[in-house]
């Protein structure tokens, strides 16, 4: 028996975008319904907003989001913040997305893509447990934990 998890990020209007920039770099299929397409009137403040999103590449990358009603300022709905403080990493954030890829060339188009627009945390380099290493937060709020994977 077989059991996949999938990320699920909540966010505060902009799931749409930050769904399409996924999709951008991870590849796949994007998927968004809207609160209208779900029964809400089109006339309501948010039906526009989505409440099932899913991107899904095949690469074996997924991840859902929606868009929390009534919420319109944008970012990852988790809040916290995770930075570098005295050689040690600091946070208070309740969830990272952790990517892995087989080698560290694949990883790094990944997250070049990923920093655009974000801050990064820790830069991607050698570290004593992987070919490569890196925290970032990518403009949308969400921070990824990457690493090449162990051979």
């Amino acid at each position: 028996m077989a059991i996949q998890t999938t990320t699920h990020l909540n966010f505060r209007g902009d799931a749409r975008a930050a769904l399409d920039f996924y999709g951008s770099v991870f590849g796949g299929h994007v998927v968004v319904n809207t609160y209208a397409e779900f029964g809400m009137s089109a006339e309501a403040p948010g039906a526009d907003k989505v409440v099932f999103g899913l991107v899904v590449a095949e690469n074996g990358f997924r991840v859902m989001g929606y868009d929390i009603p009534g919420e319109t300022d944008g970012g990852i709905a988790a809040g916290g913040s995770t930075r570098r403080e005295r050689n040690t990493t600091i946070t208070d954030q309740a969830v990272f997305v952790s990517l892995s890829a087989d080698t560290l060339e694949e990883l790094q188009g990944y997250w070049d893509a990923l920093a655009v627009g974000g801050e990064v945390i820790e830069p991607l380099a050698a570290s004593a447990w992987s070919a490569g290493f890196g925290m970032l937060t990518d403009r949308f709020g969400v921070t990824w934990s990457a690493s090449v994977a162990a051979s």
